[in-house]
């Protein structure tokens, strides 16, 4: 699953993120949501999210 949806995104969830330095790379972070950072229902490049690390991306993909 894409995350672009911000419904089909719960904390919680494990998740593969993009961080904004790795955006030009394409690199993936694998980590568990903590907070939900963007407020629009959807967003075309991934829904920003605040994993339990503290590290903040971008949703590319959902695994949970």
């Amino acid at each position: 699953m894409n995350g672009t949806l911000r419904s089909a995104i719960k904390p919680g969830q494990e998740v593969k993120i993009v961080l904004k330095q790795d955006q030009r790379t394409g690199k993936l972070t694998q980590g568990v949501v903590k907070d939900i950072l963007t407020n629009s229902p959807q967003h075309p490049h991934g829904i920003k999210v605040r994993l339990a690390d503290g590290a903040v991306g971008r949703v590319k993909e959902i695994l949970s």
